[in-house]
């Protein structure tokens, strides 16, 4: 099973973020691989999920909202 750890408003910075708990050893979906139901690569109004097999959610969760922090930290 899967788990949504961040919805990212930002494409762009979903994809940082991807890359980023790719790099830390995580397995988060590509955008390829996501989106709204029939329709690849459209998300909703909330932004893009960012999603990762369930036994990483918690660990993953933890980074992407320090990563997300950092990232939008003016």
């Amino acid at each position: 099973m899967l788990e949504t750890i961040a919805q990212v408003e930002d494409p762009s910075v979903a994809r940082v973020l991807i890359a980023a708990l790719k790099a830390h050893g995580f397995h988060p979906l590509e955008g390829g691989e996501s989106g709204l139901p029939g329709m690849p690569g459209v998300f909703s109004p909330q932004g893009v999920p960012v999603t990762v097999p369930e036994a990483e959610a918690g660990d993953a969760r933890l980074l992407a909202e320090a990563l997300l922090k950092e990232m939008t930290a003016r």
